[in-house]
Formats: C-alpha cells, sequence, structure tokens
C-alpha cells in the first residue's frame, strides 16, 4: 500500500513538475509579453458647439442623445440684426463703388484737359517761337509778339493746373478704391456673422450636454452642447513605465469592456504619448525639490477599439475596460536597443 501512495506521490510530483515546466515555457516564449491593465477606459475626441455671435436662440433642431451628421443643422441665433448689418454693408459697397467709378470718371476727364492744354501749350509755343525772329527785324510788331507770349504763359499755367488736378484726382480715386475695399471685407463679414446664425454640426456623433433653450439670449464662446463621435471611440488606456519598453503602434490588442462582460473586442496600438502622464499634468512633479519618493509613473496609450457598428452604441466614453497588449513584435527592437546600449560603453 505504501509503495502504491509512493508511485501515486512521484506521479503527481512529475505531473506538477511538467505542469510547472510548461507554464515556464509558456511564460517566457508568450505570456511575459503580454502587458495588461485596467487602469484604462474609453474616450472620444468630443467637439463642443458654441456660439460665435450673441442673441437670442429662435430655434433647437437637436435633442439630448441624438444622432446627427455631418452638417446636420443644430440651432439657430434670431439673425434679423446680423440681417440688417449685412444690408447696411451692401448699400455702403454700392455707395463705394458708385463714388469710386465716378472718380475713374472724373480722372480720365482730367487727363482728357491735360491733353487738351498741352495741345495749346505746344500751339502757343509755337507761335512765339515763330513770330520772334520778325518782330526782332520789324516785320511784325513788337506788340503781337508781347501778346502771342502771355498766350503761352498763359497755355502753360493752364497745362501745370490741369495736371496738378489729374493727381488731385488720382488720389482720390485712389482714396475711393481703397474705400470700397474696405466696405467689401465690411459686406463680407457681415455676411460671414449671418452665416453664423445657423449652426451646423461639424462631425458626426451623438448630442450630450446640450445646454440650450429657444428664447434664451445666449454670448460669443459660450457653450451651448456637444457632440460625441462615438463611430470614433478609441480606448486610452494608462500602463506602468515598467510595461511599455517593447509597446509599438501597430501591436494586437485585447479589450474587456466591462459594461459588457464576457465580451472580448479586438484592438490595435495606435500611439504611445511621448512622456508619461505626470509630465503634462497641471503642476508636474518638481523631483528635485524635498525628499524623493520614487512612484512607479503611467504612459497613456492610445488603442483603437475594431468593433462594429452595433457593438458602438454601446462603447460611449468614460466605459471602465481592461486592456492586454501583445508586446511580441517589439522583442527584436529590444535587442537592438540592448546592442546599441552594448557598443557605447567605453
Amino acid at each position: 500500500m505504501s509503495a502504491h501512495l509512493k508511485t501515486i506521490g512521484l506521479a503527481a510530483l512529475a505531473l506538477l513538475l511538467l505542469v510547472g515546466l510548461g507554464w515556464l515555457v509558456s511564460y517566457e516564449l508568450r505570456g511575459r509579453y503580454f502587458q495588461a491593465t485596467d487602469d484604462a477606459a474609453v474616450a472620444a475626441d468630443s467637439v463642443t458647439i458654441s456660439a460665435k455671435l450673441s442673441g437670442y436662440v429662435r430655434a433647437s433642431a437637436v435633442a439630448d442623445n441624438q444622432e446627427v451628421a455631418r452638417g446636420a443643422p443644430l440651432l439657430d441665433i434670431d439673425p434679423t440684426d446680423y440681417a440688417t448689418h449685412l444690408a447696411a454693408a451692401r448699400a455702403d459697397l454700392g455707395s463705394a463703388l458708385a463714388a469710386a467709378r465716378a472718380a475713374t470718371a472724373g480722372q480720365a476727364e482730367a487727363e482728357a484737359a491735360a491733353r487738351a492744354a498741352k495741345i495749346d501749350a505746344d500751339l502757343a509755343a509755337r507761335e512765339v517761337e515763330r513770330y520772334t525772329p520778325l518782330a526782332r527785324s520789324g516785320a511784325e510788331p513788337a506788340e503781337k509778339l508781347a501778346q502771342l507770349t502771355a498766350t503761352r504763359d498763359r497755355a502753360v499755367a493752364a497745362l501745370a493746373q490741369a495736371r496738378a488736378r489729374i493727381a488731385s484726382v488720382a488720389a482720390q480715386a485712389s482714396q475711393l478704391a481703397a474705400h470700397s475695399d474696405a466696405a467689401r471685407v465690411a459686406e463680407q463679414s457681415a455676411g460671414n456673422d449671418l452665416a453664423a446664425t445657423h449652426l451646423v454640426a461639424p462631425i458626426a456623433g451623438r448630442v450630450a450636454s446640450k445646454a440650450l433653450r429657444v428664447g434664451q439670449f445666449v454670448q460669443p464662446g459660450q457653450r451651448l452642447l456637444t457632440i460625441v463621435p462615438t463611430s470614433d471611440a478609441y480606448v486610452l488606456a494608462n500602463f506602468k513605465e515598467t510595461q511599455v519598453g517593447l509597446m509599438r503602434p501597430g501591436q494586437p490588442a485585447d479589450i474587456r469592456v466591462d459594461a459588457l462582460p464576457g465580451v472580448h473586442f479586438a484592438g490595435m496600438v495606435e500611439s504611445i504619448t511621448p512622456g508619461t502622464g505626470a509630465n503634462f499634468s497641471l503642476i508636474p512633479p518638481q523631483n528635485a525639490t524635498g525628499n524623493f519618493t520614487k512612484i512607479v509613473q503611467r504612459v497613456p496609450v492610445r488603442i483603437r477599439i475594431l468593433a462594429g457598428p452595433v457593438a458602438r452604441r454601446v462603447l460611449v466614453p468614460g466605459l471602465s475596460v481592461v486592456v492586454s497588449v501583445d508586446t511580441r513584435g517589439g522583442a527584436a527592437e529590444m535587442d537592438a536597443i540592448r546592442a546599441e546600449a552594448d557598443s557605447g560603453r567605453p
């Protein structure tokens, strides 16, 4: 009987050794490369909708938790005042353009007058040049030459006045053109303000935290509602710094959501934050001051959820999840890191 018990004990011991050896081999080849954490949650890049203008809410086209498509109407702010501003800006633009056209016509008229004055001045100068030798020889009276000289001087003065008029009209035309440009910009700004009274969804998603009512007066920058892109939800997992040495983008992940017990979603590492969570906190730790106690840091890792539309109706931001990442793909790179470290030693 004792021999039989001894045989059973040896068999049990051998079985335990085999199980332990199998576990050790499995751990070395596979298990030690799987890094898991329950410090993770579903997240989404939500968009906050705010008012650009002040005014009363005329209409609201959405309700809390409603699905909206990109470009879908959300709400309207009373556009009456902004439509009036646009009409006034268009009237100012029309007046400025009319003044600019009149100035252009005046400039053309001044240039024509200057050309006529130039012709008169040239003719008077030639007459003086022709009569000068005749007057000196006595063939023509000196009074005639004096009269022609005075006519020439008046023509030259008229030409100078016409050219000054051109410069003045050109400056006025340039000023009116600038005023037209300013009026055009004002009209565009008024049109943009009028368009901003109609708010549409910049992304597709679900409406959340709606904080507006019809008839409510809103101010610029006031938060009105939030759109959560549930179709683009992802997992933000905070792994310990001792777990991310082999973690790389593209590695597969297993995701378990507390809200869906027994369900496993496939995932993929998208990116790893270039720093620990403490480094990006509002008040980063200053370990150089006072006593130092080493604390294992956490590194945020973004993981894509490979789930269908039915599951994504449940995967809303904030849900707790447990994530496990297969980091075997980074083992070769770790060997390269060790080789670099060894080669850099003196």
